[in-house]
């Protein structure tokens, strides 16, 4: 029997394959990562160790193979060379169906092929085609089967089976196996999500029982160092069939006829002016490709004077994406009437249970930002608040003494709040501020998360918006352009925008964008003013910029956070809705 085994284990193991399902495939979103251990001449992927019925993580993380020890990964090894796969009838079959009245044993990939659904929580059962967790499509709804994969937008056959799944929230996001899985692979915990109605916890749920591995860390794109440093290139190069100018087509001087101007429409095609025949002052122009793809109808940059430009908040708008730790629930009823009697309405969600939070003095921000940040955070249990230091006597341990203890906390993390580094201006006309190291430590998504916790939980009202604030986060008035009026008062960039607003002739507005060049360059509004009637145009263009376009990951981190017991949703329905 040891002569076999050995043979048997002699055959697999070529290096570049799988000790255990004896594939050398490598394809980390199907099969897992493939570790190869030099020293063991051991090679396995990940999700073959996983769905193993013989081998366990007994070590750390840093031990054998992600906490799976050498020495139970060649046991495992050992112990399934005695069983057949029932797809290809070879030796080697580690993964068994879950029910124990079923004897049937697959290699992971054959598994695969043959229908098996792993799943990657808990105990990581598998199950045979007879035994596997299936989708159902219910009867009473009224929608129309989808004919393509809402991933790949390739073509599926709309029945449920073991190849094509669907989102089990809005019905109509069907799917392939494999690519659902790639998805995973890519966005991680994270960011995966259904790719139509953006729904997240539920989606992820069932996706982890129809067997999809969703691995337990950031995004793929958030990993990469200077993934997205492309995007701070501007495109600088001639693309006319004859360029003219000497010095070649990837030449670009600073104004005049070899500037190269990029297309309006798409932004990744250039021209010099002189190259296609522009008038040496002109500044939309859009390529052939965009033109002939719109019929010639697209609008440039209408003037001021004219059509009313539309606004970049409009552009911008950013679909809600659900928080970790953000509830989803079906929607509330929605009635108008006071602030009161709209939280009213959310406070069925909090249960019985109740969640410790210990102040230090008054370190109530501190607090509120450890409550958040804890992985067992629950937004529906009741805070249950005890003030240590000189604030401990204030609150007798009584029912009574609960709450005042819990509206004193609310009052002051209000306070705090607004005071925090996430938020600059006068007192009642906050903005959000931009802070690289609030960006860092996702400030601004806890920031608006204890605001919505404050509200749900009989907290004081949240007065302290600006109304370019509300008009940022809420979208209403959806048309109407910010203005200089609408900048924090008295910061760097308010004033140079303002010195440009003010001037009051070319002269002056010139030498104002000359003295700000830094700024417009980072804006993209370097571009030459030929006379004062442009000064409207460029002055919406920079603030825009300044309070939207820049603003933009705090924004959605912020609003995000404000989704949480459904407070932003609320609000958004009962006041912003048209």
């Amino acid at each position: 029997m040891k002569k076999k085994t050995g043979k048997l284990q002699g055959d697999s193991i070529k290096e570049d394959c799988c000790a255990l399902c004896r594939f050398s495939d490598d394809d980390p979103a199907l099969f897992g990562e493939k570790v190869t251990l030099k020293e063991h001449k051991l090679s396995v992927h990940y999700f073959c160790l996983l769905t193993s019925c013989g081998v366990y993580q007994r070590g750390e993380e840093n031990e054998g193979i992600f906490g799976f020890l050498v020495d139970d990964i060649k046991q495992e090894i050992r112990r399934s060379a005695r069983l057949s796969c029932c797809v290809c009838k070879k030796k080697g079959a580690c993964v068994g169906c879950n029910v124990r009245s079923c004897r049937k044993m697959v290699h992971f990939p054959c598994g695969r092929k043959q229908m098996f659904v792993s799943q990657f929580t808990g105990l990581f059962p598998s199950y045979c085609p007879d035994h596997s967790p299936a989708q159902s499509l219910c009867g009473g709804l009224d929608i129309s089967l989808p004919q393509s994969c809402s991933i790949c937008l390739d073509s599926i056959d709309p029945v449920l089976s073991f190849s094509v799944l669907k989102c089990p929230s809005c019905h109509t996001s069907w799917f392939h196996r494999d690519c659902v899985q790639r998805q995973a692979h890519s966005a991680g915990l994270f960011f995966f999500r259904c790719t139509l109605c953006n729904s997240k916890e539920h989606f992820q749920e069932e996706m982890l029982r129809m067997g999809i591995y969703i691995p337990e860390r950031d995004a793929s794109w958030e990993l990469e160092a200077n993934a997205f440093s492309e995007l701070l290139e501007v495109y600088t190069r001639c693309d006319a069939l004859s360029c003219l100018c000497e010095k070649g087509p990837t030449h670009s001087a600073k104004s005049g006829w070899f500037e190269v101007i990029r297309c309006r429409l798409c932004g990744s095609t250039g021209t010099h002016r002189r190259c296609s025949d522009l008038n040496v002052d002109t500044r939309d122009w859009a390529c052939s490709e965009c033109t002939q793809a719109t019929d010639g109808k697209a609008s440039l940059v209408a003037s001021p004077q004219g059509v009313q430009r539309r606004s970049l908040l409009s552009k911008r708008h950013l679909s809600p994406i659900c928080s970790p730790i953000s509830c989803k629930r079906p929607s509330l009823p929605v009635q108008a009437g006071s602030p009161e009697e709209l939280l009213q309405a959310l406070l069925p969600q909090l249960c019985p249970l109740s969640v410790q939070v210990e102040v230090s003095g008054e370190e109530v921000l501190s607090a509120g930002l450890e409550l958040v940040r804890r992985s067992e955070f629950d937004p529906t249990q009741v805070l249950s608040v005890r003030f240590t230091g000189e604030q401990q006597t204030a609150f007798p341990s009584s029912p009574q003494g609960d709450d005042s203890a819990r509206q004193h906390f609310l009052k002051l993390l209000v306070q705090q709040i607004q005071d925090c580094v996430v938020f600059e201006g006068p007192d009642g006309a906050k903005n959000l501020a931009l802070n690289s190291q609030a960006l860092r430590e996702d400030l601004y998504f806890d920031v608006g998360c204890l605001l919505a916790l404050s509200l749900v939980h009989g907290g004081p009202p949240v007065g302290f918006f600006s109304p370019a604030l509300y008009q940022c986060l809420f979208n209403h008035p959806a048309h109407r352009p910010l203005t200089v009026g609408h900048m924090t008062p008295n910061t760097p960039l308010t004033r140079r925008v303002g010195q440009i607003a003010e001037a009051e002739s070319l002269d002056e507005l010139r030498e104002a964008m000359v003295a700000s060049c830094d700024f417009l360059e980072m804006a993209g509004c370097n571009r030459p003013i030929s006379s004062l009637e442009e000064r409207e145009a460029l002055v919406e263009d920079l603030v825009n910029f300044t309070m939207i376009t820049r603003m933009q990951l705090p924004l959605q981190r912020f609003r995000e956070g404000l989704q949480t017991l459904g407070v932003f949703d609320q609000v958004t329905e009962v006041y912003f809705s048209p």
